[in-house]
């Protein structure tokens, strides 16, 4: 370095900016970890610090001053299925959000066994913290017993075990889908669900029956698929030959697409003879033809709850109760393939 050169700027570290936005160590920190605690207005105003002051949270120096890992431990089970891999993605993008890492265990199966040996290898790394991924009855199953002083919250669909569950509100999702198409004029609601074990399906079979009986309508039998194209196809091509069935909810999108392929095939006009909902909003749902009507769940704001959660198990005490985060709300998208029955 020459006498006329400048030393490089310091970077800036977690007191500077809580100097800049006028608050507390603490406060930055809760708000660095998505704390809810924090108002919106404090919230705005450390952001701004933080961006104005470029500051980047050195995620080990935090862990070492709180004596805790940085990394979040996540069990899954090994799936292509949207619904999944985007709550994996969401819980992935909300533990970058707040400076954690996460490692990933992913299974064939999501028994009790294979559960208690995931957590086992996460632990083995010292996480902080775990989340399970947990959508079907084994899953929910395997979640008692589970090894004792391991800080965990589940993704899990009407959850009321001894771990802070979050998971959209899959009951509400599927009311929002029957009264929509009550609502066009149709008389009843047919239903493809999906799989029998798995939790969704449960609870989307269960709104769907609660949105007819309250409109004190007939209730058909349910037809059981899983969550394939092909199962939508197959269930499609009998349904097309009947005249009673005027509106279909299916129980994820994927079903709805080869439902409409089914329907396209045989002469059956979306919407005019025949309505469809679907449920996910996939990213291919507006390019359906034509565009599918779905039920939109948001999946980061999973994931941003169940890190939050799990970072105030961090922080409580352990002997401490802690609640259930609030479930996550669903949102109807309507798009052409639903509409009341043509004359």
């Amino acid at each position: 370095m020459t006498m006329h050169q400048q030393p490089p700027a310091r970077a800036a570290v977690m007191s500077d900016v809580a100097r800049l936005a006028g608050v507390s160590h603490q406060t930055v920190s809760r708000v660095l970890n998505n704390h809810p605690s924090v108002r919106q207005e404090t919230r705005e105003r450390v952001l701004r610090a933080v961006h104005q002051l470029n500051y980047r949270p050195n995620a080990l120096a935090r862990g070492l001053a709180a004596r805790r890992s940085t990394v979040i431990g996540v069990v899954s089970f090994d799936t292509i299925l949207y619904g999944p891999a985007a709550t994996l993605l969401g819980v992935e993008r909300a533990a970058r959000a707040a400076g954690y890492g996460i490692s990933i265990v992913t299974l064939e199966r999501l028994d009790r066994s294979g559960v208690t040996s995931a957590i086992n290898a996460l632990t083995d790394q010292s996480v902080a913290g775990v989340v399970l991924i947990a959508p079907m009855v084994s899953a929910a199953v395997a979640l008692h017993g589970l090894p004792t002083g391991v800080p965990a919250v589940v993704v899990e669909p009407g959850g009321d075990g001894e771990l802070p569950s979050v998971a959209v509100d899959q009951v509400a999702g599927a009311r929002l889908a029957v009264e929509h198409l009550l609502a066009l004029g149709h008389e009843t609601v047919v239903h493809i669900a999906g799989p029998r074990d798995w939790l969704e399906a449960r609870d989307r079979v269960e709104g769907w029956r609660l949105a007819l009986e309250a409109a004190d309508r007939r209730v058909p039998p349910v037809i059981t698929g899983d969550w394939s194209p092909r199962a939508g196809y197959e269930i499609g091509q009998s349904l097309a030959d009947r005249r009673d069935v005027t509106a279909v909810f299916c129980a994820n999108d994927h079903q709805a697409l080869g439902l409409l392929r089914a329907l396209h095939q045989r002469g059956v006009r979306v919407p005019e003879d025949v309505s469809v909902v679907g449920f996910d909003d996939i990213p291919e749902a507006e390019y359906l033809s034509p565009p599918l009507t779905t039920v939109r769940q948001d999946f980061d704001e999973v994931g941003r709850r169940c890190v939050a959660a799990l970072l105030d198990l961090l922080d409580a005490d352990p002997a401490g109760r802690r609640a259930h985060p609030s479930p996550v709300e669903p949102t109807l998208v309507v798009r052409a393939s639903s509409g009341g029955r043509a004359s």
